[in-house]
């Protein structure tokens, strides 16, 4: 296995672009395929691809707003102690690497979002108490992102009354999905080979060591000097702790009325909070936000790309054609795993559930009908795949990496290794399952 990660490290690093090139890789591809396989024209898709362009502007948004929110938030005096004394509490670096997969697995498991955050800021605090390979526990941070759990899109739409698909399959309860025996079995599963499998990995001999200069000039001086209005009100705790209250009351009472919901927005709106009641004053906020826009920069980018990718797939037919190439070959014993594969494959052209589930799951879902396989074991089946090929997707992990401040290149090897052995898991539990 050591020989094995380590030469999936040395070819990761030393051919995969960087995140943004290859996904101007990937475009370029879905445009060639749009081409040979869908006949389409090139002017077609270069008018698939602009029509996408703009698709994922909210979405990306959302993203840029929980990395920088979870970054200022990190960045407060309050929850850097709290994070250091967690830190603290491993002395090694396997010791390191197990208490980081396990608390941000769980975050993951709650939601993706906060996992995300949580998973990246433990991995910093990490790296700065422990002499650990810092790529190697970022990447054992980011791999329990495959889980799916209660802020799972689609069976959570599916279980929902009114959904686009009620007619043809109705309602299907999160309890012969999510918290199924067998979905909760696998999951601790995957948990239990998620820590095996970073446990057995070895520091190599020359270790990367967290940079976290940056990080030192967080604490921004006091004033010196006769101060002004303008300089007293900057300095000066009350407007961003009047904003942060203004916004936790506004929680407070979605919680009270039962209307809360922990989505991306209220995410962002509890870090928002936090990190403004946290902080002793605008300046020191904004001089967090100013790192935190830089970490983010690759979302910025990148996200509009993906989204182009997206539209290229959809319009010209792509996915339909690869999920009936799928389904041709199905049975009714390996239709839950072939499910799971497409899902995976087309999930790296459209990183994005509710869309790809849009787009692919009505498809899937007749075929299952027609088949007669399980209709809940199919829609889980589709969501792992989903969530399996995030591993090796740099879409996904932009806002970990730009917390961490690496690049894609610098955890992929050890994730390629795990997309494999978590690939062969949960195929296997539906093998068994049929």
């Amino acid at each position: 296995m050591e020989a094995i990660t380590n030469f999936s490290v040395r070819i990761v690093q030393r051919y995969l672009p960087s995140a943004f090139v290859l996904a101007v890789i990937l475009t370029a591809i879905t445009f060639v395929l749009g081409i040979a396989i869908a006949g389409q024209s090139p002017m077609a898709m270069v008018g698939y691809w602009g029509d996408g362009f703009s698709k994922l502007f909210t979405f990306g948004m959302q993203m840029v707003l929980v990395l920088l929110t979870g970054y200022v938030l990190a960045m407060t005096p309050i929850v850097k102690n709290a994070l250091n004394a967690l830190a603290k509490q491993a002395s090694t670096p396997k010791q390191a690497l197990a208490l980081t997969i396990l608390v941000s697995f769980v975050c993951y498991y709650l939601n993706w979002g906060f996992g995300m955050v949580a998973g990246a800021i433990l991995a910093r605090a990490m790296g700065r108490s422990v002499k650990v390979h810092f790529p190697l526990i970022v990447a054992a941070a980011y791999g329990g992102e495959l889980v799916r759990g209660p802020s799972s899109s689609i069976p959570l739409v599916i279980a929902t009354p009114g959904h686009f698909m009620e007619k043809s399959i109705g309602i299907v309860p999160v309890s012969q999905t999510l918290y199924s025996s067998w979905n909760i079995a696998l999951t601790i599963v995957l948990l239990v080979l998620l820590i095996a499998f970073f446990m057995l990995q070895k520091q190599p001999k020359e270790i990367i060591l967290l940079d976290d200069k940056e990080d030192d000039d967080i604490e921004v001086k006091a004033f010196e000097g006769k101060m002004c209005f303008s300089d007293w009100i900057e300095h000066s705790r009350l407007p961003t702790l009047f904003l942060g209250l203004l916004a936790a009351s506004y929680l407070i009472a979605k919680i009270i009325n039962g209307s809360f919901s922990l989505d991306l927005n209220s995410m962002i709106l509890i870090f928002l909070a936090l990190g403004l009641i946290l902080h002793r004053n605008s300046v020191s906020y904004l001089h967090a936000a100013e790192l935190a826009v830089k970490a983010g920069r690759g979302i910025i980018v990148q996200f509009p790309l993906y989204a182009g990718i997206a539209g290229m797939m959809t319009k010209a037919g792509l996915v339909t054609i690869f999920s009936n190439a799928i389904i041709s070959v199905a049975t009714v014993k390996t239709f839950p795993v072939l499910t799971f594969l497409c899902a995976g494959i087309v999930n790296f052209f459209i990183p994005s559930g509710g869309g790809q589930w849009a787009i692919q799951g009505p498809i899937m879902m007749q075929a299952a009908y027609e088949l007669g396989a399980d209709p809940a074991l199919t829609i889980m089946a589709f969501t792992w795949g989903d969530g399996w090929t995030n591993q090796i997707q740099p879409f996904w992990a932009l806002p970990l990496l730009g917390v961490a401040g690496l690049s894609a290149r610098d955890i992929m090897g050890y994730l390629v290794i795990w997309l494999g052995i978590s690939g062969i898991a949960i195929a296997g539990t539906f093998m068994l399952l049929m």
